[in-house]
C-alpha cells in the first residue's frame, strides 16, 4: 500500500499487520471495551492511554485474529490515533515506535533479569537483609566474650577482643567437631584472626557460609600441594617497603596487620605472626624512593591495611606524599569498613578529607559478597565517600563465596548502593598454593562479568583482571571482524552482531586532519 500519511516505517509495520485480516465478527463483545478506551484516549492528552489500545489490538490480533475494523476502529481513526501519540510525545517518539518495538526490546531484556531478581534474595542475601540475624548474633557473641556495648561500638574493643584461637571460635560458631580440628591444623602455620564484628556476618549453621569461607582456614591451606612461589612482588620491590610494577605507580606497604586474615590473602608470606608498626626509618626510605623519583604519579598505601595504622602515622605518611609535588594521586587499601567499621570515625575523616583536599585521595576496598554491606559498613561508606575523591571496590573471584551471576550481581549492584563503585574483580592468584582451592577458571569469570553486561548499569560493572606481573584484562574480545569501514562486534549478554563504523585510518593517520582550514594562519 501507499501511504500519503507521515507515518514512520514503524507505525506502518505495526497498523499492517493489525489490519491484516478481514474485520471478523466480534463474538466476545471486545469492541465496546475499545470504544471505551478510544472515548479516554480522546478526553485528554494521555500517551499511555493511546498506548494502552494498541496494546489491546494486538493482543486480540494474535489471539482472536480480530482486526480493528471489525471492532469498530477504522484505519482513518487509527492513523489518527497514531499521529496524535506522536503530537503529544514530548520527544516525538512514534506510535510504532513504542509498541512495536521499544516495548518488545524492553520485555526481552527484562527476561534476562527475571531469573536473577526472583534468586538474588535466597542466593545473595546482603546484610542489610540479613540484619536482623546478625544483630542476634552480635549479642550472642558479646555474652559469651563478655563485651560491653561501649567495647563493642569501639575499633580498640573489636581488636582486643579479635577471635584469633580454634577455642574462641568454637564459644562463637557451632562448627563441627571435624572442622575446628582442621582449624587447629592451619592455625599452627597461619594465622587467623575475625572481629566479633565480621564473626557475626557469618550465619550459624551454613557451612557454606561466604563470610565463614572467607574468614575461617580450611585444611586445603597445608594440605595444597605445589612449590611456594615467592612472596608476592619479591621481584618488584625496588626499595623497602615498596612494590612497584608501573612507572607511575608504587604501593607502600606500610603495615602487616588487618582486622581479619582472609583465607585467600594475596600477602599471606608478609603477615608474619606478630602485629608490626615498622620503624620510622623504613617510612623515611620508602618516601625517599618517591621523591627521587619525578615519575611516579600514584601512590598506594597499603598493607594488611592501612587503616590499621595509628591515626598519626598514617596523617604523617598522607602529609608527606602531599608535599611531594610529582604525587598526584593517593590511594588507601582497606577493608577496615566491611571487618570493623566501628574504626571510621570523625578524626579519620578529617584527615582523609584534610589530604583530599590537597590532591584527590581513593580509598580501595575489597568486598566479596553482598552479606557483608550492613546498615552500619554502609554508612561507614556514606561517610567516607563524602570526604575522598571516589571509593572504589577489588573484589576477587573466589569459589563458593561469589562464583555465579546472582552472586556477582547481587554484590556488584549492593555495593553502587553503598555508595562504592565496582571497579574489579581478580581472578584468584595462582601465586599461592595454599588457597588453589578457592581458584575460579578464567572462562567461568569471563562468563560472568560479560553477562553482566547490558543487564546492570554499566558503572556497576567491574573489569576482570588477572595479576600476572601486573593487571591484565581478562575479557574475551568482541571484535569478531572488520568490513570496508567497519568492525563487527557481538553484544556478550545476547551474542547479537552489530556494525560499527570504524575511524578513517586515513584520516587518522593524517595528523593535520580536521585542523587544514587553519594550517596557512597557525604555525604548528
Amino acid at each position: 500500500m501507499q501511504y500519503n500519511e507521515p507515518l514512520d516505517d514503524y507505525t506502518i509495520e505495526l497498523l499492517n499487520h493489525l489490519y491484516s485480516v478481514g474485520p471478523a465478527k466480534d463474538q466476545w463483545g471486545y469492541s465496546v471495551r475499545v470504544s471505551e478506551m478510544l472515548a479516554k484516549a480522546e478526553s485528554h492528552d494521555s500517551v499511555q492511554d493511546i498506548v494502552d489500545i494498541f496494546l489491546f489490538l494486538k493482543k486480540l490480533r494474535l489471539e482472536k485474529g480480530l482486526s480493528p475494523a471489525g471492532l469498530g476502529l477504522q484505519w482513518e481513526q487509527a492513523v489518527g490515533l497514531a499521529l496524535r501519540h506522536q503530537s503529544i510525545d514530548e520527544h516525538g517518539v512514534s506510535l510504532g515506535g513504542r509498541v512495536d518495538r521499544a516495548m518488545a526490546i524492553v520485555e526481552e531484556a527484562g527476561v534476562r533479569v527475571d531469573g536473577y531478581l526472583k534468586a538474588r534474595d535466597k542466593e545473595a542475601a546482603s546484610g542489610i537483609q540479613l540484619w536482623d540475624g546478625i544483630q542476634e548474633n552480635h549479642a550472642r557473641i558479646r555474652r559469651v566474650l563478655g563485651m560491653s556495648m561501649q567495647e563493642w561500638d569501639s575499633f580498640a574493643g573489636q581488636l582486643k577482643y579479635a577471635i584469633e584461637s580454634p577455642e574462641t571460635l568454637e564459644k562463637i560458631l557451632n562448627l563441627p567437631r571435624g572442622a575446628l580440628d582442621e582449624v587447629s591444623r592451619v592455625t599452627r602455620e597461619y594465622r587467623m584472626r575475625m572481629t566479633p564484628y565480621y564473626a557475626g556476618l557469618i550465619m550459624p549453621e551454613r557451612l557454606d557460609d561466604p563470610v565463614l569461607l572467607q574468614s575461617v582456614p580450611t585444611g586445603e591451606m597445608v594440605d595444597n600441594a605445589g612449590i611456594e612461589i615467592p612472596p608476592v612482588a619479591a621481584d618488584h620491590s625496588p626499595a623497602r617497603l615498596i612494590d612497584q610494577f608501573y612507572p607511575r605507580v608504587v604501593t607502600i606497604k606500610a603495615t602487616n596487620m588487618c582486622a581479619m586474615y582472609c583465607t585467600h590473602c594475596l600477602r599471606i608470606a608478609h603477615i608474619g605472626r606478630k602485629d608490626r608498626i615498622y620503624p620510622q626509618k623504613a617510612y623515611a626510605e620508602a618516601l625517599d624512593y618517591i621523591r627521587n623519583d619525578s615519575r611516579i604519579r600514584d601512590v598506594l598505601i597499603t598493607g594488611g591495611d592501612a587503616f590499621m595504622l595509628p591515626n598519626n602515622v598514617l596523617k604523617n605518611i598522607l602529609a608527606e606524599l602531599d608535599r611531594i609535588e610529582h604525587v598526584r594521586i593517593k590511594r588507601l587499601g582497606t577493608r577496615i569498613p566491611v571487618t570493623t567499621p566501628q574504626r571510621v570515625d570523625g578524626e579519620l575523616l578529617d584527615i582523609l578529607e584534610s589530604s583530599n583536599d590537597i590532591k584527590p585521595v581513593r580509598v580501595v576496598t575489597q568486598i566479596n559478597t553482598a552479606q557483608e554491606i550492613t546498615p552500619v559498613s554502609r554508612e561507614a561508606f556514606k561517610q567516607i565517600s563524602k570526604r575522598v575523591f571516589a571509593v572504589l571496590n577489588q573484589a576477587v573471584l573466589l569459589k563458593g563465596i561469589n562464583d555465579t551471576f546472582v552472586k556477582m550481581v547481587c554484590l556488584c549492584e549492593t555495593i553502587q548502593e553503598a555508595y562504592v563503585r565496582p571497579y574489579y574483580i581478580f581472578n584468584c592468584s595462582y601465586r599461592n598454593p595454599q588457597f588453589t582451592h578457592l581458584r575460579v577458571p578464567v572462562e567461568k569469570g569471563r562468563d560472568i562479568v560479560e553477562a553482566m553486561y547490558g543487564n546492570i548499569s554499566g558503572d556497576a560493572v567491574p573489569r576482570y583482571i588477572a595479576t600476572a606481573g601486573g593487571k591484565i584484562p581478562l575479557h574475551r574480545s568482541n571484535v569478531l571482524r572488520r568490513t570496508k569501514d567497519s568492525i563487527v562486534l557481538q553484544k556478550p549478554w545476547s551474542a547479537e552482531e552489530v556494525s560499527y563504523p570504524d575511524a578513517d585510518p586515513v584520516m587518522y593517520a593524517d595528523s593535520l586532519a580536521g585542523l587544514k582550514k587553519y594550517s596557512q594562519k597557525v604555525s604548528i
